[in-house]
C-alpha cells in the first residue's frame, strides 16, 4: 500500500467514525481545533494529518490511535472508494485525459462497483499488452545487471534460509525431504502430492487450509520436489504480493529460487566445503553438486552466489541450447557475453570456440571437461558439462579469469582455443570456397523459434490458468472435507 493509499484509508476511517457518531465536520473540527475545510481534506485523503491531530481526533471519536490508523478500510464502500482513487492515479488512466470521478456519498454503490470493475479490466489489459517479449527481455536484463552489481549475493535471503534450516535440525550435507517437510509444518503447511495439478502451474498453495500441492515426482529440467516445496514456502516467507508487472514477476521468481538454493546448499556448510576445496586447489562443481545432492546446474548457479563474496573469485556461468544460443547466463568476471541492442543476452549465440559450445559435441555426460579460451577481453578457463532436457540437448559452463584457474581441478588442461568474437571472421563467416560453390545452389528452410511468439505470463497470477486452478482447489478442498467428516464419524 502506498502512502497515498494509507492517507486515504485513515481519512475514510475518520469519516466513518464521525458519521457513526452523528457528528458534522464543523462539530468534529471544533473539538480538535481545526476548520471543517481542513478536516474535509483529511477525510478525502488530500492532506496527511499530523500525529498531534490524529491523537486529538482519536480522543474526540473515542477510539485508540491504533484503531484510527488501522490499514484496513472500515467498510466495503470505503475499500471501493480507495481502489477507485488508486486506479485514477495510475499512469495509464492519466494518459487518457479523462476527468476524475470523486466518489462522494451521493454516488450509488453499484455505480462505484462498476467503475472499480472497469478500471480493474483496463489494468488487466494494460498488463497483457506490455507483457511482450521485448518487455520481458528488458525486465530480465535489468534484473541480471542488478544481480551482477551485488555479485549475485543476497545476505538477507542467505540469513533467512540458514536460520530456518538450522531450526529444523539441519547440520551438514544434503537437505533431506523430511527436513523440508518439517520446515513446511513449522509454517503451518501440509505438503500433498497430487497427479492433477493444473498444467500452467508448478505448485499450488491453498492458503485457507494450509496445503502445498506438489506433483507426484520431480519435474523435468532439474526442479526437484525439495526445491519446488521450498519455492512455494518462500512466497509466504518473503510476503510476496500478487505481481503487478512482468518485472515484479521475474524478481519474485529470482527471490524464491535463490531462497530455495540457499536452503538446499546452506551458506555455512557450502562455504566451509568450498573454502576447504579452494585451499586444496581442488574446486570442482561436480564435487559441490554431489556433496549437497542437487543438479549440476543448481550447484553451478549456487557457486556464482558464493564465489565472489566468500572466496574472492569472480566467475561466470552459462547454459546454452543445442543451437548455441544462451538460455541463461551470469558474469561478473568480464567475460564478453554477446548482447543485442537492448543489452539482452537471451537467445544470443555464443562463439563456436568457447568451451560451453564445444561441450555440445561430447557424448560423456558423467564428468566435466576443461578448456582455456583466449578472447579480446582476456583468457578465461572453464569447466563444462553437457546434458539432455525434454526440450533438447544443452551445455553448462562455469568459468573464471586465467589467474583464478589455479584454484580449480582441471587447471592443467592442455585444451586451448582462440576466440575473436564478435568479429564475424571468428566463426560466423563461411569458408570462401564453400560459399562460392553453394551460395547459388542451395536453399535452406530455417527453423523458427516458436517461443518468440508464445504468450508471456499476464494477469493476476502470471501465466496461470485461473479457472483451472480454482477448480483444482475446490475439488481438493471438497475431498479433504469429506475425509475429515469420515474420520470424525469413525466410532474408533
Amino acid at each position: 500500500m502506498t502512502s497515498a493509499d494509507e492517507t486515504l484509508t485513515v481519512g475514510r476511517r475518520i469519516r466513518h467514525l464521525r458519521t457513526a457518531r452523528g457528528l458534522t465536520l464543523d462539530a468534529l473540527g471544533q473539538r480538535v481545533g481545526v476548520t471543517s475545510s481542513m478536516l474535509s481534506l483529511v477525510e478525502n485523503g488530500r492532506r496527511e494529518p499530523r500525529l498531534t491531530l490524529l491523537r486529538d481526533l482519536a480522543d474526540a471519536l473515542g477510539v485508540t490511535l491504533n484503531e484510527l490508523i488501522d490499514p484496513e478500510p472500515p467498510t466495503r464502500r470505503a475499500a471501493l472508494e480507495i481502489e477507485l482513487d488508486r486506479a485514477q492515479r495510475t499512469a495509464p488512466f492519466q494518459r487518457l485525459g479523462l476527468p476524475v470521478v470523486r466518489p462522494g456519498r451521493t454516488l450509488p454503490t453499484p455505480v462505484l462497483e462498476q467503475l472499480v470493475g472497469l478500471h480493474a479490466e483496463l489494468a488487466r489489459r494494460e498488463r497483457q499488452a506490455v507483457a511482450t517479449p521485448e518487455e520481458a527481455r528488458r525486465a530480465n536484463t535489468a534484473l541480471r545487471l542488478a544481480r551482477q552489481e551485488r555479485d549475485n549475493h543476497f545476505p538477507e535471503l542467505e540469513d533467512l534460509a540458514e536460520r530456518l534450516v538450522r531450526e529444523v535440525g539441519y547440520t551438514s550435507g544434503p537437505l533431506t525431504h523430511r527436513t523440508v517437510w518439517r520446515m513446511a509444518e513449522r509454517m503451518g503447511f501440509e505438503i500433498r502430492h497430487v497427479d492433477d495439478l493444473p498444467r500452467s502451474t508448478r505448485t499450488v498453495t491453498d492458503l485457507e487450509h494450509g496445503r502445498i500441492y506438489l506433483p507426484p515426482a520431480s519435474t523435468p529440467g532439474g526442479h526437484g520436489l525439495r526445491s519446488l516445496a521450498l519455492q512455494a514456502m518462500a512466497h509466504r516467507l518473503l510476503e510476496h504480493d500478487r505481481p503487478r508487472s512482468y518485472e515484479a514477476f521475474l524478481r519474485q521468481r529470482m527471490e524464491i529460487t535463490y531462497f530455495a538454493s540457499c536452503c538446499l546448499m546452506p551458506q555455512s556448510a557450502a562455504v566451509d566445503f568450498l573454502a576447504r576445496r579452494k585451499r586444496a586447489k581442488e574446486l570442482a562443481i561436480e564435487d559441490f553438486r554431489d556433496a549437497f545432492g542437487v543438479t549440476h546446474e543448481a550447484a553451478a548457479q549456487r557457486f556464482t552466489s558464493l564465489a565472489t563474496h566468500h572466496l574472492d573469485i569472480r566467475v561466470h556461468f552459462l547454459r546454452i541450447n543445442e543451437d548455441g544460443s544462451i538460455y541463461r547466463a551470469y558474469a561478473n568476471d568480464g567475460l564478453p557475453l554477446p548482447v543485442d541492442v537492448t543489452g539482452a543476452i537471451e537467445g544470443q549465440v555464443v562463439c563456436r570456440r568457447w568451451g560451453v559450445r564445444e561441450a555440445l559435441s561430447r557424448r560423456d555426460h558423467a564428468t566435466e571437461s576443461y578448456q582455456y579460451t583466449d578472447t579480446p577481453a582476456g583468457t578465461f578457463w572453464c569447466s563444462t558439462q553437457p546434458g539432455v532436457a525434454p526440450t533438447g540437448r544443452f551445455a553448462l559452463a562455469v568459468g573464471v579469469p586465467f589467474a583464478a584457474a589455479k584454484w580449480f581441478r582441471g587447471r592443467d588442461t592442455p585444451v586451448r582455443r582462440r576466440s575473436t568474437c564478435p568479429d564475424e571472421g571468428c566463426c560466423r563467416r563461411p569458408d570462401l570456397q564453400a560459399a562460392a560453390r553453394w551460395e547459388e545452389r542451395s536453399w535452406p528452410s530455417a527453423r523458427i523459434h516458436q517461443h518468440v511468439f508464445a504468450p508471456l505470463p499476464t494477469g493476476t497470477f502470471p501465466g496461470v490458468d485461473a479457472a483451472e486452478m480454482y477448480a483444482f482447489l475446490d475439488r481438493h478442498a471438497a475431498a479433504a472435507d469429506a475425509r475429515t467428516r469420515d474420520e470424525s464419524d469413525d466410532p474408533r
